[in-house]
């Protein structure tokens, strides 16, 4: 039975026709299978009355042969607690659940774990220091964009950005948990129960959450708006993509950046429970966290711990920063979230951290009056270059001004710009030679990790007219290729090289060298 025939939505027929060509999850049963890295869900009916966010505790143990994992769950709506799981050992799993209702405790059952099939490649995770890859071992390179509002959204732009997404070839995007303001657009719900006076339609967009006369109840979440933003990380999933997902952010009209601990730390807890079972969900605390003012450095340390804590997945976990870059040394952090496009800084940075590195917002390729909004599609994808060959990643937005009333600030619907088939050229590339570490022009910062003395990749960002001498290993032959960036092109060059090798450039700016181990 598909999931969403599963779902009682307390806005009706809010989610008709959300999820363009994507099949949910069915919720799982005992004696059902379900797919290695998959979503096991299991619903049971329970108390309704008072306040079950607050006042019912319950959870599963999924055991395993000796091996037993503890699961928190959530409530649903409606007298509906679930809880998800995602088994990462083929084989056969039980579960019984535990709770401070009688009703909801010992209710038991099991399931078959099947193998992995198809795209399923498991959850990525963090490799060679510096790198990631997939739980089955095979190399993942974060090529990605931004798309804030997409979860929450609607349609049509939920499933145009799906449908861009697919055809630009980004394999990760940074969403939002939280609502954000969307210009003369609305979120299609609120993630909390409202109460006093409700804002007539486009109110929401409010710049200054205090002139708001509207109030939420934020101990009572709206599992509506949750549902359908589940929808759309499983939409990602199942295209291959992976959901970098923000879970708290600056841009607010509803004070949900300023909930207070108590509720903040409540709304942590019920999103893990709800999103860690997807394989494709990573934790990013927070997007420009050093512009919430109403937090501490011990709030986002706790929030660390308490997604840490809570996420019996492990999933991956970083922070953004506006100006002041977080610490991500700290041990709960698994890799590095920048707002910075100094790639050149990026030897010293993996050397204090010893993690990967994201440069998440790199400016935005657009044609807006700001100096971050209006990059030319050539220099966001030679930025792109840049990151790759210092050994660290970056991430593509955009903010091209709309005609059309649609979508501009990089949050969701059509892309405009013409970077993204670069960029995903680039992507491609690595993932054709396996490449996990390259080398940049006079600066070499380490050979490829995973392949050390198989591939090297030079990048010019300057005019290189003339010969320019190679120092390669002198104890491996190599072929080579001249690449342009921008046109997509591969020049393959005569004869084998080792050792110093002096070959002559094109003289124009932007040009790369690609040597692999002739014979390999």
């Amino acid at each position: 039975m598909d999931r969403r025939e599963l779902i009682k939505l307390s806005a009706g027929a809010m989610l008709a026709g959300m999820v363009s060509g994507a099949a949910a999850a069915p919720a799982g049963k005992a004696g059902k299978q379900v797919e290695q890295w998959g979503v096991f869900e299991a619903a049971f009916p329970g108390p309704a009355t008072g306040n079950p966010f607050v006042e019912v505790q319950f959870g599963a143990r999924f055991t395993f042969g000796h091996r037993t994992v503890e699961v928190a769950g959530f409530y649903d709506g409606d007298g509906t607690y679930k809880v998800r799981f995602s088994p990462d050992t083929a084989g056969q799993w039980s579960y019984e659940t535990s709770s401070n209702v009688k009703e909801l405790t010992g209710q038991s059952g099991g399931f078959s774990c099947t193998a992995a099939a198809g795209g399923d490649h498991g959850p990525v995770l963090t490799a060679h220091n510096f790198h990631f890859q997939y739980a089955d071992a095979t190399p993942y390179f974060p090529f990605g964009t931004t798309c804030y509002s997409y979860g929450f959204i609607g349609e049509p732009y939920a499933g145009e950005t799906l449908k861009n997404l697919r055809e630009a070839g980004f394999n990760k995007v940074r969403i939002c948990l939280l609502p954000k303001p969307l210009g003369k657009l609305q979120p299609v719900a609120m993630p909390y129960e409202r109460v006093g006076e409700a804002l007539p339609p486009g109110a929401e967009n409010l710049a200054d959450s205090s002139t708001s006369k509207e109030q939420f109840d934020l101990a009572r979440f709206n599992p509506a708006y949750f549902q359908q933003f589940e929808l759309r990380v499983q939409a990602l999933m199942e295209a291959g993509i992976e959901a970098d997902v923000i879970l708290f952010h600056p841009y607010d009209a509803w004070g949900f950046k300023a909930m207070g601990p108590e509720a903040d730390d409540r709304y942590l807890r019920y999103a893990v429970a709800r999103l860690s079972a997807y394989r494709n969900v990573w934790w990013s605390i927070a997007n420009e966290y050093d512009l919430v003012r109403s937090k501490t450095m011990a709030d986002w340390d706790r929030f660390f711990r308490i997604v840490q804590e809570s996420d019996p997945h492990s999933r991956l976990r970083s922070i953004h920063h506006s100006h002041v870059p977080y610490d991500h040394s700290k041990p709960w952090c698994t890799h590095a979230s920048l707002q910075e496009y100094d790639f050149e800084r990026s030897g010293e940075r993996l050397a204090a951290w010893n993690k990967p590195i994201i440069y998440d917002e790199i400016q935005y390729e657009g044609n807006i009056a700001r100096r971050w909004g209006n990059l030319s599609p050539e220099e966001m994808t030679y930025r792109f270059w840049r990151a790759t060959v210092y050994g660290v990643y970056a991430t593509h937005g955009e903010t091209y001004m709309s005609t059309d009333g649609g979508p501009v600030w990089s949050d969701a619907g059509r892309l405009h710009g013409s970077s993204p088939a670069r960029i995903t050229y680039l992507r491609k590339l690595l993932e054709r030679t396996g490449t996990t570490g390259l080398m940049a022009a006079e600066k070499p910062y380490y050979l490829n990790a995973g392949n050390p003395g198989q591939v090297i990749l030079y990048y010019f960002d300057y005019h290189c007219a003339g010969e320019y001498e190679f120092p390669l290993p002198g104890n491996t032959k190599f072929k080579a290729t001249m690449i342009d960036p921008w046109a997509m092109t591969e020049t393959p060059l005569a004869g084998v090289y080792s050792g110093k090798s002096k070959i002559t450039l094109t003289g124009r700016p932007h040009m790369a060298v690609l040597f692999e181990r002739a014979g390999a």
